[in-house]
């Protein structure tokens, strides 16, 4: 996974992610931005889905679930 490209993304608090390289903008629900800050943070995938099933109080299944959906899409728009 490339994880330079998450280090130019602007992300705000309510959601809003802007790439500068390309312009465009996205927008991310709190588990989104979790997982975000966490991938920017360097951390492994086994350290987010710990994370998110503490502060969210879900599943470890439905954390995978969530995780492996945003990082697809990230992917989906070359973010990483």
């Amino acid at each position: 996974m490339d994880r330079d490209k998450l280090s130019v993304l602007a992300v705000s608090d309510s959601g809003f992610i802007f790439d500068p390289v390309t312009g465009h903008s996205y927008t991310a629900n709190a588990t989104g931005l979790k997982i975000l800050e966490l991938l920017k943070a360097g951390k492994e995938l086994d350290e987010i889905k710990s994370a998110l099933t503490d502060e969210f109080d879900a599943s470890e299944d439905e954390v995978s679930v969530d995780i492996n959906d945003f990082i697809e899409n990230l992917k989906k728009y070359f973010l990483i």
